[in-house]
């Protein structure tokens, strides 16, 4: 009798464990990690307090970089969005492919299916793949689509399990959400139609009805078209009223179903891109974020930023996931302030450096049009607290992730993309040895501490030398140092012969 009381007790408690113990993910089981990557939309060297900012503070991404390796000496391999993402996605130079440059939000898609890419490669390795947020690649087959059926291709046709996204940038028409290629919240009563050419509709514009304006747009830059929630867009746009999503509510829409994804596929290996639109214009953060930071617009979006990464270090801790997930975070380009509105970027810097140390920014040539913040945290696989200067570029992401969950690439498939892992994951000081990297009029190459400008018929941005040829010290770029050809004639001849392989 007693044999069967006590077996009983231990049944009972034994399925009381099971209640209450935490549930701990596939991915985390089998010591297969998790993948979240966050890309963060013109954030710059200097916009992080771990990166040495001191007028605004990213308590929340600085834990990560506690807990992890970050580097110093990180690249996105341009200095504007769309061929960054094209990059990472594709493991490919954006500018041997023709339309990767900034995409209106009508483009088509860009990635081609017949090459494999990130999402489509860790989908072949038995991930479930999530893409949430700011796309900016193209979506359907032509710039003429009809926006009131499934668009298609879009994301999922191209290795995304699941997608939520809006087409392009938040300044860019159609201001709407997409998911799994159907607009959310659509009505066939009011069906949207865009154009990036000439105006449609009645929609009031922010160039004929500035009086209706809340945030006034910068001149020369086109946002003066269609106005949505009281901001002036590029490109024009009808219907969709009931479709249109509010500039403060979208962020907070995509972090929930962000944390919905990892809570949906907690039991599997998954990868999520989610890919933010702050500080990108229009910078017009939640009202509980604005005024926050004192630096204007800009510096709210990015406390919002470091919030969101605190939400969604919470939601991996809830669901069992934080000691098995690699958490990768990075930007798609370097900082800019006035980028078409006048949102106090630049009237209340207050001694902010957005650019740290560095020359340039989003668009340039120069160092800080690429070399962006770079964090990466996976516990017990990373050493805590690592700094990184090892040269590394998230055109290597796709290789690099190959290494990882161990599905061989082709030479036709990585003709770019090198596997960096070992540099990634802290292993090694080193990474690459050069890098090409696109400005958005020309290219430059690095290799150790020297980078060489292609010399390009663009507006000038900075003073060079009337050399030919004109290199810049990548490293010591508070002092802006310039070197003549004649100075370091062996290295300049690498550099130069080094170029042709942009094209191979």
């Amino acid at each position: 009798m007693m044999r069967s009381i006590l077996s009983v007790f231990f049944f009972l408690l034994f399925i009381q464990l099971i209640w209450i113990t935490p549930t701990v993910g596939f991915a985390q089981q089998n010591n297969r990690p998790n993948i979240i990557l966050i890309y963060a939309d013109d954030l710059g060297y200097g916009d992080l307090s771990c990166y040495g900012a001191t007028k605004i503070h990213t308590p929340h991404i600085d834990a990560l970089a506690k807990a992890g390796i970050r580097f110093t000496n990180a690249h996105s391999s341009s200095a504007t969005c769309t061929p960054s993402r094209y990059a990472l996605m594709t493991g490919r130079f954006p500018w041997r492919q023709q339309g990767t440059g900034v995409l209106p939000g009508d483009a088509a898609m860009i990635i081609p299916a017949k090459d494999i890419n990130l999402a489509s490669l860790l989908q072949r390795a038995g991930y479930k793949t999530g893409m949430v947020g700011k796309w900016h690649l193209g979506l359907g087959d032509s710039v003429r689509k009809n926006w009131n059926a499934q668009i298609l291709p879009g994301p999922n046709e191209r290795g995304f399990d699941y997608s939520f996204i809006f087409p392009a940038t938040a300044d860019r028409v159609p201001t709407v959400f997409i998911e799994n290629g159907n607009i959310v919240g659509a009505d066939p009563s009011d069906p949207i139609m865009v154009d990036y050419q000439k105006k449609i509709g009645n929609e009031p514009t922010g160039k004929e009805n500035p009086e209706l304006l809340k945030m006034r747009n910068s001149p020369g830059h086109g946002h003066d078209n269609t106005i949505v929630n009281g901001i002036g867009r590029i490109g024009f746009m009808t219907g969709g009223k009931t479709a249109r999503w509010t500039d403060e509510e979208m962020p907070l829409t995509f972090l929930e179903k962000a944390k919905r994804f990892i809570e949906d596929n907690s039991q599997k290996p998954f990868f999520l891109f989610y890919a933010l639109t702050e500080p990108h214009v229009p910078r017009m953060p939640s009202t509980v974020f604005k005024g926050k930071s004192g630096l204007g617009f800009r510096g709210d979006a990015i406390l919002q930023i470091d919030w969101t990464v605190g939400q969604i270090m919470k939601q991996l801790k809830t669901s069992g996931l934080d000691k098995n997930t690699m958490i990768i975070i990075t930007s798609d380009n370097g900082p800019v302030l006035d980028d078409g509105y006048e949102d106090g970027a630049v009237t209340q810097l207050k001694g902010h450096t957005p650019w740290g140390p560095l020359r340039g920014g989003k668009y340039s040539a120069f160092e800080a049009g690429t070399r962006v913040p770079m964090i990466l945290r996976w516990p017990g696989k990373i050493a805590a607290g690592k700094v990184s200067d090892a040269m590394v570029s998230q055109v290597d992401m796709l290789a690099s992730m190959a290494s990882l969950v161990g599905i061989p690439l082709t030479k036709e498939d990585s003709k770019n993309s090198e596997n960096q892992l070992k540099a990634w994951l802290g292993q090694v000081p080193k990474g690459k040895e050069w890098m090409i990297k696109q400005g958005s009029r020309t290219l430059s190459i690095t290799k150790g501490s020297w980078k060489y400008i292609e010399p390009s018929n663009g507006p000038a941005i900075a003073s060079l030398p009337t050399q030919n040829w004109a290199m810049t010290s990548a490293h010591s770029c508070t002092t802006s140092r310039t070197i003549l050809a004649k100075e370091r004639t062996s290295l300049i001849s690498f550099l130069h012969w080094s170029m042709s392989y942009r094209n191979c």
